[in-house]
């Protein structure tokens, strides 16, 4: 079941820019927009304060009562002013309207309007409200390209020219566009989304984000719960949003935008119920679509559904069909998501198939220059490359090489291929290979010493470690390292090749350490603190002629319980053969429940 949401920023180029100083009238652009909120000057919103300071005269915030010779303005003059300049019911000196909080506790459902709620307009502060708009060149002219709810109110609209604009409204805020500062803030949302919500969103137009939603609701509490979550956090950035999550990318797109609901969550299959009702233009159609819907009386997509293929396609155009399709669910309309990294990758499509061995190493010789030069450029080192060699049969073989260490050394890289060329089956012939690299590392200029440095260099040990591993197994090569950990066995780990090992004890351990201690038999020991004079391991008897010890060790008792009171007594012990062996005693020999006296074998020195 597809689940996709679309994000509709229906202010997103005004409020990005609201916080921004507005242009001089001769055009001068404004500061850059900030991203996060700017909370309002704080104001007495006391609705118990009274509003005529002490010792009578008018309040100082009425713009009438600076002239002490006026009256107060009656009805009829407040009325007869433009909606932007009209006084509030504060300023009129009545105090049955309280100011708005300007701080406020977050509600329990993030600060989201219930499902389903319908859209309010942004609200607008009570002190300096002014209605903004965006412009830009286009031609000969500046020509309005976005409008605040205020200046729509006024009779401005988009696709007006800016002159025009001014010429209505005198006190207009006016704002460069920047179509491409919207694009990029879209973009980062995108990447947000991509991290943080699902591996697959995209931008939608020039005002949204679409989402694929499909199998990662349950993460964030269901759909409506996230339809929640995402209002509110675009809202904290200071931005008005709407969210709509519906079966098909278009049924979404359309009810975000008209559908009337700040968060809506669309059943399954219910596409075509849900926009019956919408507007024509909600399917995106092409302005001349919509024009020539309009000469025939087609209003709503509902009037879209009895009417045949045919006569609809010639009436409004192919396009109009496949939205419609689209947005019902009856053709795929993909969402190509936005890529966090562009992994590189070079790629051959051949002329004519190819099976021979020597024909595939200058293949990928061909590929390794040019993924080596991608990789120049953006100052990468490859880790690891991956070959797709696609056959005649539509199938694909796949050899994968991986560094010790990041490199961009073309030879060193065809040479590891070269070690794998034998596991490529290429059946029929190989019409097209491909060469990615899925992991990368920083890798910048190495500083070499000189012509006068004595002392001489040391080797390189990368390319070897990566020829013994191409042919021995990248599990073959490693080093040990130390661990966090008092018992032995889990004291010791694996780690690359080329790793500088770390945090080894100061006293002696044995060269070889066995997976798990094996149990010797016929030990004869003098109790508690000596080593064994003979035992058995193996099948073999071994009798000592020197020993060392003991080394005791207490189980980690915060890790298991059954370590609580674990004991064990290590000895070094040197066999009459010469053989060096590092075995133990469970217990102390004093208290039973520190273990029963057993002995093991734990490791052979060299």
């Amino acid at each position: 079941m597809t689940r996709v949401a679309s994000l509709f920023l229906p202010q997103l180029a005004i409020e990005r820019l609201r916080r921004a100083a507005p242009i001089s009238r001769s055009g001068t652009p404004p500061e850059p927009a900030r991203l996060g909120p700017r909370l309002p000057e704080p104001v007495d919103d006391n609705p118990g304060t009274c509003s005529v300071p002490r010792g009578g005269g008018w309040r100082p915030g009425a713009s009438w009562a600076r002239d002490t010779g006026s009256a107060a303005p009656n009805r009829d003059s407040v009325d007869a002013r433009p909606a932007h300049q009209r006084p509030t019911m504060r300023e009129l000196g009545r105090r049955s309207e309280a100011a708005a909080p300007v701080f406020r506790l977050s509600r329990a459902d993030d600060g989201c309007p219930a499902l389903g709620a319908s859209i309010a307009p942004p609200p607008l502060p009570l002190w300096g409200a002014r209605p903004t708009i965006l412009m830009a060149r286009t031609g000969q002219r500046d020509v309005v390209t976005a409008a605040c709810p205020l200046a729509i109110d006024l009779g401005l609209a988009p696709g007006m020219a800016a002159a025009h604009a001014r010429a209505l409204v005198t006190d207009l805020d006016v704002y460069e566009a920047a179509p491409e500062a919207d694009r990029a803030w879209l973009d980062r949302l995108a990447l947000h989304a991509v991290r943080h919500w699902t591996p697959a969103a995209a931008v939608s137009g020039s005002d949204g984000l679409w989402l694929d939603l499909t199998g990662t609701t349950h993460l964030f509490g269901g759909e409506a719960r996230f339809a929640a979550r995402l209002v509110s956090f675009v809202r904290r950035l200071g931005f008005t949003a709407c969210v709509a999550i519906a079966g098909t990318p278009g049924a979404a797109h359309a009810l975000a935008r008209f559908g009337g609901a700040a968060a809506l969550v669309l059943p399954e299959g219910r596409e075509g119920e849900a926009l019956a009702g919408l507007p024509l233009r909600a399917l995106r159609l092409a302005p001349e679509a919509l024009a020539s819907a309009a000469r025939f009386g087609i209003e709503r997509i509902a009037d879209l559904y009895p009417m045949p293929r045919g006569p609809l396609a010639r009436r409004l155009g192919r396009g109009a069909v496949e939205r419609l399709d689209q947005a019902r669910g009856f053709l795929p309309e993909p969402i190509v998501p936005v890529v966090p990294f562009e992994m590189p990758c070079a790629e051959r499509r051949l002329l004519e198939p190819i099976a021979t061995a020597e024909a595939i190493e200058q293949v990928i010789s061909d590929l390794v220059a040019d993924l080596v030069a991608d990789l120049r450029e953006r100052g990468l080192g490859l880790r690891a490359a991956v070959l797709r060699c696609e056959r005649v049969d539509a199938r694909e073989q796949l050899v994968t090489v991986g560094t010790a260490r990041a490199t961009r050394d073309a030879k060193h890289l065809v040479r590891l291929f070269r070690l794998r060329i034998d596991r490529i089956e290429p059946g029929l012939g190989i019409e097209a290979m491909a060469l990615a690299a899925p992991q990368v590392e920083p890798l910048g200029a190495e500083v070499i010493g000189t012509g006068f440095d004595s002392g001489p260099r040391a080797p390189d040990l990368a390319p070897l470690v990566d020829q013994l591993a191409g042919r021995a197994g990248e599990g073959a090569l490693f080093r040990l390292e130390g661990r966090e950990s008092d018992v032995p066995e889990r004291a010791i780990g694996r780690t690359g090749p080329l790793a500088q090992p770390s945090g080894w004890p100061a006293w002696p351990r044995p060269i070889r350490m066995l997976a798990r201690p094996e149990v010797l038999s016929s030990v004869v020991a003098l109790l508690p603190d000596h080593p064994p004079r003979r035992f058995a391991w193996r099948g073999r008897s071994y009798r000592v002629v020197a020993g060392d010890g003991p080394e005791r060790i207490h189980g980690e008792w915060w890790r298991t319980t059954r370590e609580m009171w674990a004991v064990r007594d290590y000895f070094r012990v040197e066999a009459e053969t010469g053989e060096r062996f590092w075995l133990f005693r469970r217990g102390d020999g004093q208290e039973d429940r520190t273990g029963d006296l057993s002995w093991y074998m734990h490791g052979v020195f060299g």
